[in-house]
């Protein structure tokens, strides 16, 4: 039975809904239990710009009910039977347009909300770790109804719809609904599915902004700034055996040699204009480039989208998106599986300490501060032109939290390297007096900050046990890597910046000035077992104008070359796990360009041969050999034997694993005269196998060294019972081990 009456709905209250402003669109459109004629019916009601005629369709009784306009601007409305045995939102909603086209499609406005009440109070409390599972663009099922839920935090809105390819960008045909006081937008859109373009239309007052979602999981390409509704459930992994055994791999006591890399840089595509290869051909070059040089993990600068690739992708605006550069999301979970496969780690940069203005990202998110701090002395990053989070606030603290577990739980990552650390828990970091504001005890230490940092360890390291998290962080802070309970902030490690600046310093000094800073290089072990240390020689030190590595090295090319094997042989006897950036491994001349290949042609030269084989020669030596990386982290790991000789410019150290029986001793000579007869005191005497010297000619060197080894004698050196005489190449540095 077909019922008719005049609309139910008072017109004066549709003012919101048609000028955008309207925070609750359900009270109006949709199904309502109404009372007409004394009978109980359902008025259903849809706003369709553009349709010239409507129907509610009825599958169950193939019966169209034909929809009255009620208003001009294209709502409608039709009194239908109410029919008790049928979830309301079984209908479906008929459209014909001015030219005759026509539609069939579910009603949005039909489904209940998804989120719940206990979604809504974690993530105002900022504890819904797996806030990346109900937020955003999810592909649900409703009573076998497949669609796509939206949902986006805007207290502040007046207005928010979802806007797309699939509804012509119109703001006016899919408002979301307001939960209140969380201030959590939502809207379930029956029969959308994944690759769908979309952003969300955001009023607040008289302005009208577009925003991609901060939960977006893919984007398009940019200069493209549209989400794309993505399903992250369909890849099947294959890294059950690494994913199970990683805890050994990250253990402390661990070899670990990091390949730091730019996707886009380190080889490039000739098929493809941009020059991008996919993730799928760049995890089958690096994991063989990889297993070849003997690193055990790849460092990725940051994956997740940016818009100005010149930022390298530290200027984040879709963090959990992976960059649509070098392919799909499946891509990137291939690139992770198949290292997996390979037995190499892979860990990422993540960037929570700032993000950048552009108009479609987090800044100004719903036309006031959200993201951000509003006080210009906080919310804004002086060195980088960027916005700074506001970590006091729950949904932002959650929001990051959350994205960190993201990239351990879809993508399997391995750990997350946190850059510019020091920009975040100090509150005057690079700022003068008046430029910032004390916290409440008067100090300059961003308290929030380091409550947020402190929150991510804890959960990281407790949801996904045997991650990595690695902190880029400058300053003499005191207890990085150590654990929350104890006081610390909680990272795995630390990045030893302090040892890498010395050491470069001291490298660009021409050999006869360097017995004047012989401290540059012994400094470090005064405090090189208060962190658990990582060393590097990361893309910040190619950059901006300081060369490569290669060219920072002083001298002639035979020197600049011998020079950097010494860095290098220095770098992995010195305690602490290893990470280099691409191309210094065979000694590049050109800074790295973000824009440009590596210069792989230089390996038709035997001098960059020869360097790129000393790096693998030591990878595989620091790997095998427990002295070199079992006790990184403890002094009894590292023994002087020889400090004090600034006047020739030598080092001498001992080096033991977990048995103390088992040690290395490393010497190294920074000056290019030759010492025939330079004796060193060793712990026992026996025969001392010469296991690598940055001098072999296999290396590119002069092959001054000591052949197989080298017995020691009975003659008490540098407060040791025995010594052996060495022949210390120039600018070189050996390896000796004891064979009984």
């Amino acid at each position: 039975m077909t019922m008719t009456t005049r609309t139910t709905v008072e017109l004066d209250k549709l003012g919101p809904l048609l000028d955008g402003h309207d925070e609750n669109p359900f009270a109006l459109l949709g199904p309502h239990e109404v009372l007409t004629a004394g009978r109980r019916a359902l008025a259903v009601r849809a706003y369709l710009p553009g349709t010239s005629q409507a129907w509610v369709v009825d599958p169950e009784h193939r019966r169209n009910q034909p929809m009255r306009q009620i208003h001009p601007a294209g709502i409608f409305e039709a009194i239908c039977p109410l029919e008790n045995k049928q979830p309301q939102h079984r209908y479906q909603l008929k459209t014909a347009d001015t030219r005759g086209t026509e539609r069939t499609m579910h009603d949005p406005y039909a489904f209940p909300p998804l989120l719940s009440e206990f979604d809504l109070y974690l993530l105002g409390e900022g504890k819904h770790w797996a806030s990346y599972q109900k937020l955003g663009a999810q592909i649900r099922e409703i009573d076998s109804i497949r669609g796509v839920n939206f949902a986006v935090w805007a207290p502040n809105a007046t207005g928010v719809s979802v806007v797309g390819d699939f509804n012509q960008w119109d703001s006016r045909r899919h408002p979301m609904r307001k939960h209140v006081p969380s201030g959590i937008w939502e809207l379930f859109m029956p029969g959308l599915e994944a690759g769908a373009i979309y952003k969300y239309h955001i009023r607040h007052r008289d302005q009208v902004l577009e925003k991609s979602d901060p939960y977006g999981f893919a984007a398009e390409l940019p200069p493209r700034t549209a989400s794309i509704v993505t399903d992250l459930s369909q890849y099947t992994w294959n890294d059950n055996a690494w994913m199970a055994g990683r805890h050994r791999n990250h253990a402390l006591d661990a070899p670990m040699s990091v390949y730091e890399v730019h996707l886009g840089s380190w080889q490039r595509s000739t098929e493809n204009a941009n020059g991008w290869l996919n993730y799928r051909e760049l995890a089958h070059r690096l994991v063989a480039y990889c297993q070849e040089m003997g690193y055990t993990h790849l460092e990725l600068m940051p994956i997740s989208e940016h818009p100005f690739t010149g930022s390298w992708g530290y200027q984040t605006v879709g963090y959990y998106s992976v960059t649509s550069r070098y392919g799909r999301p499946d891509d990137f979970m291939y690139f992770v599986d198949y290292c997996h496969q390979n037995n190499i780690g892979v860990l990422i940069d993540w960037v929570p300490a700032h993000f950048p203005r552009d108009a479609h990202g987090l800044r100004m998110f719903d036309g006031t501060h959200l993201y951000e701090h509003a006080d210009p002395r906080q919310g804004e990053h002086p060195d980088w032109g960027t916005v700074i989070f506001n970590y006091g606030r729950n949904e932002v603290r959650n929001y990051l939290v959350s994205n960190a577990l993201f990239w351990l739980d879809h993508y399997h990552i391995d750990g997350l390297r946190v850059d510019a650390v020091a920009s975040m828990i100090y509150l005057d970091y690079s700022r003068g007096p008046g430029q910032w504001i004390p916290n409440e005890y008067g100090g300059r230490e961003n308290l929030k900050a380091i409550s947020f940092l402190k929150e991510f360890n804890e959960q990281a390291h407790a949801q996904y046990p045997g991650v990595l998290t690695i902190a880029e962080e400058s300053t003499a802070w005191t207890g990085v890597s150590r654990p929350t309970y104890l006081g610390g902030m909680g990272f795995s490690l630390k990045w030893n910046m302090g040892w890498m600046n010395d050491t470069l310093r001291y490298m660009r000094h021409e050999p006869v000035h360097r017995k004047f800073h012989h401290d540059e290089l012994t400094f470090s072990l005064i405090y090189a077992f208060s962190e658990n240390f990582m060393l590097p020689f990361s893309h910040d030190e190619v950059v901006h104008g300081k060369g490569s590595l290669l060219d920072q090295m002083p001298g002639d090319l035979w020197q600049k070359f011998a020079n950097l094997r010494l860095l290098y042989g220095y770098m992995f006897s010195h305690p602490g796990k290893k990470l280099m950036f691409m191309g210094c491994e065979f000694g590049q001349w050109n800074e790295w360009n973000y824009d440009t290949n590596l210069q792989w042609d230089l390996l038709q030269w035997d001098t960059h041969q020869g360097l790129k084989r000393f790096v693998a020669d030591l990878n595989h030596l620091y790997r095998r050999e427990p002295a070199l990386h079992e006790v990184d982290f403890d002094s009894k790991g590292f023994e002087w034997v020889e400090c004090h000789n600034w006047e020739q410019s030598t080092l001498a150290y001992l080096r033991r694993a977990k048995n103390p029986q088992d040690f290395i001793i490393a010497v190294c000579n920074f000056t290019p005269v030759p010492r025939t007869m330079h004796r060193i005191g060793v712990p026992e005497q026996c025969w001392y196998e010469e296991v690598i010297n940055s001098d072999s000619t296999f290396y590119g060197g002069s092959n001054l060294g000591n052949g197989p080894g080298i017995m020691a004698e009975e003659l008490p050196w540098d407060g040791r019972p025995y010594s052996v005489p060495i022949v210390l190449p120039p600018l070189g540095m050996v390896m000796l081990k004891p064979r009984r």
